[in-house]
């Protein structure tokens, strides 16, 4: 190292403005649970010790004698509490970037929350990579003395946390680093030894290392992953997981304890959280799986444990037919993570299996915050692509309390004879659902319908293509294909009385309209055709096969204007009121263009009941140019021969 850069001088720097906006938050937190400060540092200290006995492990040159520890250091008189490690150190450019910038995945969305009082809890500063700063609520000057492994002499960092930090050139300091606090005057019990000694084991008991205070060890070093669950109580199994997810006085759904010996050997802890913070606006989970090797650290938030749909996840997995320099390109490895992962998902999979059958209720608690990653993995799991689908849940028309979803097992169990499909409707909300026209003939034959609320669902009926060898079928299809009703008795000629949607027949004229229609929708629309599945309404929108619904196109539309949208397919009931008046007008003759008019109306209507937006500029100009006609009706007192609007849309 040149000698200019080991200059004497302080060298000033300025916090990222993101750090700057954390700081002045934390140091004026009003939290209760200021103890989460000392959790953290603990944290942090325990983060590199585990990279030095990796990196000792690994290579010999940087082995010796020392016993890998953390030492709290406390002092009354002066109002100090240190806390030191000596493991893997911090270089100067380490410092500046790991203690000057939040560059952590979800960080920046942490803060937002924070910055505008939307609920975000303080205690979870350590899951976003910024646990560092929690130290300034508890502490007017945070001092950072270290150095690393890679280096003959150290550093010193300084900060009142107002905006800037200055780093120093500090020799003789050992390898590691120490943070020296200086406590504010509401934190001075934190230099008092029953008090720091509580607070070192209520959230710092499971930490790997020892933790020295006073020359006593005053944490548990029991890994319980490894040990028989019989020899587990359930307070250990809740202090570790309030350990690893940075949670206090929260216990997990649910855990599993696995100890594997076949065809490979490993332990696993892992835990279910109660909260997803994905949907509260954090951002994307990072994965909380850790990965040991012998009880050693591999790696953080490892990734190839658990597939990507069960991100939520916390816990530690113990193999000991990993190496510690883990090679993911390696056949061997490969193996082992590959069979590993298999034993997690079937594990996780039979444990929700369980839930569902055994505790509803606990079941539906678990699918409100974790029921999209589930349908993240029916949509990209082909493997466990069956075993997912069991246990999705639907709203449905069978019950469309939003409370009370349903599988599609109990969906098959209420299928009536002959139905041999599943059915299902996809709209932007509840109400939109409830309103489709494409329902009526459900709802008149008594069928079920589920409702697909969640912009993934229809990706994932499409996904899995059919449950139980029943195709899923969406009712706004244009081939649509209705179950046969139960055989009617015969009359007394003999014959079966036909059905209502198959005996209407169109009134005079109503071809003549589908034509107008279809002149007037001309490149809107993929055409215009007699409809058997209204009963009430006088149109509806369906699609032709391979075609999104208007609900998709919406949908991917409202993020990208670009994207094209599908043209569909207008049906008209010829047994509704207006179509019935609009066949007589036709049939008459002479009023096309008040038809066509009409036609360019009831599309608009249709998109707006699918949740698609008509041009509304066209729309309020031809709403006034009926209200328009129908005003000029009214005045001439008669229906003989009105007045046409004007044309074109």
């Amino acid at each position: 190292m040149t000698s200019e850069t080991r200059q004497s001088e302080k060298q000033q720097f300025t916090f990222q403005a993101e750090v700057s906006q954390l700081l002045n938050i934390l140091a004026h937190s009003l939290y209760q649970s200021k103890e989460i400060a000392v959790r953290e540092l603990i944290s942090n200290a325990s983060d590199a010790l585990d990279k030095m006995r990796h990196l000792a492990l690994t290579d010999p040159r940087f082995r010796d004698e020392a016993p890998l520890e953390i030492v709290v250091e406390r002092d009354k008189e002066s109002g100090t509490l240190t806390i030191r490690d000596n493991g893997i150190g911090m270089t100067r450019d380490e410092l500046v970037a790991n203690l000057g910038t939040i560059a952590h995945s979800g960080s920046a969305d942490f803060l937002r929350k924070l910055t505008e009082g939307a609920g975000a809890d303080v205690s979870l500063i350590g899951q976003f990579g910024v646990g560092f700063y929690s130290a300034f609520m508890v502490s007017d000057t945070v001092r950072v003395l270290t150095r690393s492994y890679s280096e003959a002499s150290g550093w010193e960092w300084e900060s009142d946390g107002t905006g800037s930090f200055t780093i120093t050139p500090a020799e003789g300091l050992e390898r590691g680093t120490r943070v020296v606090l200086r406590l504010k005057d509401d934190v001075r019990d934190f230099a008092e030894p029953w008090r720091i000694k509580q607070i070192l084991q209520k959230y710092s008991n499971f930490v790997r290392h020892p933790i020295q205070l006073d020359g006593e060890v005053v944490n548990r070093q029991k890994a319980i992953w490894v040990e028989p669950p019989r020899q587990v109580g359930e307070e250990e199994y809740t202090q570790f997981y309030q350990h690893l997810a940075h949670r206090d006085d929260e216990k997990p759904l649910w855990y599993i304890h696995l100890s594997v010996d076949s065809p490979l050997q490993f332990h696993a802890l892992v835990y279910c959280p109660p909260t997803n913070y994905e949907i509260l606006g954090f951002g994307r989970l990072e994965h909380g799986m850790n990965l040991c090797a012998r009880r050693v650290l591999v790696q953080h938030d490892c990734r190839d444990l658990v597939p990507e749909y069960l991100r939520f996840l916390w816990g530690v997995v113990d193999s000991e037919d990993l190496s510690l320099n883990v090679a993911r390109e390696s056949l061997q490895d490969r193996k082992v993570f590959q069979t590993i992962r298999a034993t997690i998902v079937r594990s996780v999979l039979d444990r929700l299996d369980q839930l569902a059958e055994k505790d509803p209720k606990g079941y539906q608690g678990f699918y409100r915050q974790f029921g999209r990653m589930l349908k993240e993995g029916a949509h990209v799991d082909m493997v466990h692509r069956p075993r997912l689908a069991r246990l999705l849940r639907f709203l449905s028309s069978h019950d469309d309390d939003p409370d009370k979803p349903t599988s599609l097992d109990a969906y098959v169990a209420r299928c009536g004879e002959g139905q041999k499909a599943i059915y299902y409707l996809g709209g932007p909300d509840l109400t939109a659902i409830r309103n489709n026209p494409n329902l009526e003939i459900f709802r008149k034959r008594g069928i079920e319908v589920l409702y697909l609320i969640d912009p993934i669902d229809e990706f994932v009926m499409s996904s899995l293509g059919k449950y139980q060898d029943r195709p899923l079928v969406p009712i706004d299809e244009a081939d649509l294909e209705l179950p046969d009703e139960p055989e009617k008795p015969r009359d007394e000629s003999g014959e079966t009385p036909p059905r209502p949607e198959d005996e209407a027949e169109s009134p005079p004229g109503f071809d003549r309209v589908l034509e107008l229609f279809r002149e007037a929708l001309k490149g809107s629309v993929e055409d215009v055709r007699r409809s058997v599945r209204l009963t009430d309404s006088p149109c509806c929108l369906v699609r032709s096969e391979g075609t999104m619904s208007a609900h998709m196109q919406n949908l991917l539309r409202s993020v990208d204007r670009s994207v094209p949208a599908a043209r569909l397919i207008l049906e008209v009931n010829p047994s509704a009121e207006l179509i019935e008046r609009l066949s007589a007008l036709a049939a008459g003759g002479g009023q096309d263009d008040l038809i066509r008019e009409c036609g360019r109306q009831l599309h608009a209507n249709a998109l707006l009941l699918e949740g698609m937006l008509p041009d509304p500029q066209a729309m309020a100009a031809r709403v006034q140019r009926l209200m328009e006609h129908l005003a000029r009706r009214v005045a001439l007192g008669s229906s003989s021969e009105p007045a046409e609007p004007a044309a074109g849309d």
